[in-house]
């Protein structure tokens, strides 16, 4: 009886095994496609400019230099760190979406029908549904928003004014598929005080506002974007700006530093990197929001892309087709840290407070950081970027003393 339970354990156990070591293999594989996604196609070592190029100093000008800039050139024109991250972001696994569809459900029947299936729930079940609640929503922002603006200025309604644009937001945010984790919330903004929050979409409005109250800083926008934002100004005041127009920048900083020094008005809530981008990285903040003073209130918000992409291309899609991207997906699962308020330290300047709650903001979200300006998006590099690195080189010849006594910066 024993010998006969071993011979037919003995061919299960080995189908077993294999199994595990398939899917240990397969586990690696996706490890390793989503390092790959994450890193680039080119692994880059994270050093400087004095670092690489002291490595094969000598005290001299040494023509090798020459290859340091070249290799530097070649990897930004087959990928540079910057441009991919105003584009969606990769998958690891397909989703079973339309639009990160490449004849994936082709791979066999069975996920044709799934897929089929899938399109189906999504845009015959849950579309339509979304779509009601969300003209709902606005509509009740419209007539609300409305009739509280009659009520004479007071306490009661700034309460209405709070109570009305929250519900609206969550309705707002329950409309687009979200699926919102909130952490921390004893540490939410408090009045007076400046939340600052990486930037992936206006749903990073939404989704904050479905939580509390703030007084927003942004560009204008037109259509119906434009109708939501002029709506809510009718009870609460917000800031809005247009980018460029350079003297609209020191309003709005005056307007700023008014407004924090009142501690009963809402929080101000500013995206410092100025654009959205895909929710891998945060891109260098703005200094202009860090020059006013005030406690400043980070806040992390990280997408999960496998049920839908939160990101909006504004230089390729409409803000209609934004949200009609985002009601057809499967859902916009989030997560939202607040973190504990920061001052700026004594001595220190406003480009290096910026720089220290981006790093914040970054490590809570799990996101990388990048000193480059989000305006990369629609701008071509500045002159004075370009000279600047030119400036580090000149400096790191003229230590190493081999231009003699002479300078050529």
């Amino acid at each position: 009886m024993l010998r006969f339970t071993r011979a037919v354990q003995g061919p299960r156990t080995s189908q077993w095994a294999t199994l595990q070591i398939e899917e240990g293999v397969k586990k690696q594989k996706v490890l390793a496609l989503g390092n790959l996604i994450s890193t680039g196609i080119i692994q880059r070592e994270e050093t400087s400019m004095e670092k690489e190029i002291a490595g094969h100093r000598r005290g001299h000008f040494n023509l090798a230099d020459a290859m340091y800039f070249s290799q530097k050139g070649c990897e930004a024109v087959a990928e540079d760190e910057v441009t991919w991250r105003f584009y969606s972001e990769e998958l690891v696994s397909w989703n079973l979406l339309s639009r990160t569809n490449a004849n994936l459900h082709n791979v066999s029947w069975q996920l044709t029908v799934v897929w089929v299936f899938g399109i189906l729930i999504r845009y015959c079940l849950l579309l339509p549904f979304r779509v009601c609640l969300s003209v709902f929503s606005i509509l009740l922002l419209v007539f609300a928003t409305t009739v509280v603006r009659q009520f004479p200025n007071g306490r009661v309604k700034c309460w209405l004014s709070n109570q009305v644009q929250m519900m609206c937001a969550a309705l707002g945010v329950r409309s687009l598929g979200g699926l919102v984790h909130f952490h921390n919330r004893e540490n939410r903004p408090q009045g007076g005080g400046i939340c600052v929050a990486n930037h992936t979409s206006p749903l990073d409005v939404l989704i904050l506002a479905s939580d509390g109250c703030y007084s927003l800083v942004s560009q204008t926008h037109g259509g119906l974007l434009g109708l939501v934002l002029r709506s809510c100004m009718q009870t609460t005041q917000h800031v809005l700006f247009e980018r460029s127009e350079l003297k609209d920048r020191h309003l709005v900083r005056k307007k700023i530093r008014e407004h924090i020094a009142d501690k009963a008005k809402l929080p101000v809530l500013i995206f410092p990197e100025g654009t959205c981008i895909n929710n891998t990285s945060v891109m260098m903040f703005k200094k202009g929001s860090f020059e006013v003073g005030g406690t400043i209130y980070p806040v992390a918000i990280k997408y999960d892309p496998c049920f839908g992409d939160a990101f909006w291309n504004s230089t390729k899609h409409s803000f209609v087709t934004f949200v009609f991207n985002v009601m057809t997906s499967w859902a916009i699962v989030c997560n939202v840290w607040y973190l504990p308020p920061m001052v700026k330290e004594e001595g220190e300047d406003a480009v290096h407070f910026a720089n220290r709650v981006q790093a914040v903001i970054a490590a809570r979200g799990g996101m990388s950081v990048l000193p480059w300006d989000g305006g990369l998006k629609r701008k071509k590099v500045k002159e004075s970027l370009k000279e600047e690195q030119q400036k580090k080189y000149c400096q790191i010849v003229t230590e190493n003393g081999s231009m003699g006594n002479g300078s050529v910066c």
